[in-house]
């Protein structure tokens, strides 16, 4: 597997690209001063920065969206260390492979030359895999170097992970990207036939990612464009880069984070950017629609009784019309629960009567509040003494309800917001009624 500018090879220092080479290894950095969009590790003041000056590395896991240079960085920080660089990609290699990978370490470390061993997509090795690491990162046979697009708190063992640092690199921002394309520029001696509106849109087409920044750049120099394209043309001609996105994997849940987030602060155009987000990268609707059926119980609650069932609908419309159309009954779920009043009461109550559930295990209700369907039952108290509330005056009885061995517990305490005011009011009258009642 290959990162920003550059591929795996075998374990020397890379030559020079030939010249019909892909652009993007063609721009390879040849020095960590060259690396774009990572100052924050490669400066005097960053980790990587801070290592090569002094000459000595630790493990490491290099974490970050494709095309961020990770293969770049690792390769050049074995050449800043005149360290020996031995690449492996966890796609193709096998336990057969580390075993080779680490005897040749150790045979270069008996000549004297210490080994970066750098695996690319490291999460894709099983936990036994990983473990397999260990007594040649501990004994320093090797300096691990991994490279990640997956949260490594997720993909990679404990075991692992304190034994080296988690390095985040970051998606290039636009001048990081604009620099590329300058780069480009200055190598090809091709300036590339966009109008500035285009060029941004080129930019902010590419979505963080310079190696595939790189690729539109060669196709727009190689296909001889005479004029220079507007933004309509340049998005005829070439595509998007398609959004980060696995349904199972961090971004997924990191968008639905966002998405309650929004939703929860209020923020009804957060909470629509990040829906679309979602949507547009290809999430199943059905599940946005779970998410937005639990928040409606969970965040809105009796605040606004109708949250729950605007989602309910939603998804019935979903159904009926399918996509695209069905969409739009997303949104408008979506739009309602941002603007709807918020309350966590119900869920606080469902909560706090569960964990009492469990304590008070086996208790008996009341035996005025059971029903006697047989004579025996009767006979030993069973519905003796009931107030049927309807029967009474104001249609409340104000009898006990909860069993003799345990004190009345107050589980749900609505909010004064929304639906909820009117329920706490209600709430109050009959705490005061029920005082009065037993002469408090």
């Amino acid at each position: 597997m290959s990162d920003l500018f550059g591929g795996l090879s075998p374990a020397s220092t890379p030559s020079e690209p030939a010249r019909d080479a892909p652009l993007a290894d063609r721009l390879r950095p040849r020095t960590i001063d060259e690396v774009v969009g990572q100052d924050h590790l490669t400066g005097p003041e960053g980790a990587i920065g801070r290592m090569v000056a002094a000459g000595r590395l630790s493990s490491m896991i290099l974490w970050g969206p494709p095309g961020t240079g990770k293969t770049t960085l690792a390769r050049l920080l074995a050449d800043a260390v005149e360290m020996r660089f031995a690449p492996i990609s966890a796609v193709f290699s096998g336990v057969a492979d580390l075993k080779a990978a680490f005897a040749a370490a150790r045979d270069a470390a008996r000549a004297g030359q210490r080994t970066l061993l750098f695996v690319d997509e490291i999460h894709r090795f099983n936990r036994a895999q990983q473990d397999g690491f260990l007594p040649y990162v501990e004994d320093g046979t090797v300096t691990l170097v991994g490279a990640t697009t997956e949260n490594p708190s997720f993909a990679l063992n404990a075991a692992l992970l304190s034994r080296a640092q988690v390095l985040i690199l970051r998606r290039l921002d636009e001048a990081a990207l604009d620099t590329l394309i300058s780069r480009a520029e200055a190598l090809t001696g091709a300036p590339l036939p966009l109008t500035p509106d285009a060029r941004a849109a080129l930019v902010a087409s590419a979505d963080g990612d310079g190696r595939f920044l790189l690729n539109q750049v060669e196709t727009l120099q190689g296909i001889g464009i005479t004029e220079p394209l507007d933004p309509a043309g340049l998005a005829a001609l070439l595509h998007r880069r398609m959004p980060v996105y696995d349904k199972d994997r961090e971004g997924h849940y990191n968008l639905i984070s966002a998405l309650h987030k929004a939703l929860r602060g209020s923020d009804p155009q957060a909470a629509l950017y990040y829906l679309a987000r979602m949507l547009v990268a290809g999430e199943e609707p059905l599940y946005v629609l779970r998410r937005l059926v639990r928040f409606a119980s969970e965040d809105v609650g009796l605040a606004d009784p109708q949250a729950l069932t605007q989602c309910l609908a939603a998804k019935d419309a979903y159904d009926f019309l399918g996509s695209p159309e069905g969409e739009l009954a997303i949104v408008q779920a979506c739009l309602y629960l941002a603007t709807a009043p918020k309350s966590n009461a119900a869920y606080k109550a469902q909560k706090a009567a569960f964990a009492s559930a469990k304590q008070t295990g086996s208790l008996m209700p009341p035996a005025n509040i059971l029903n006697a369907p047989t004579k025996l039952m009767k006979e030993i108290g069973y519905g003796k003494g009931y107030s049927y509330d309807h029967d009474v005056e104001g249609g409340f009885s104000g009898d006990n309800y909860w069993p003799e061995e345990m004190a009345p517990q107050t589980f749900y305490a609505p909010t004064e917001r929304g639906f909820e005011k009117r329920i706490a009011e209600r709430i109050a009258w009959w705490d005061e009624r029920r005082r009065e009642l037993r002469g408090d």
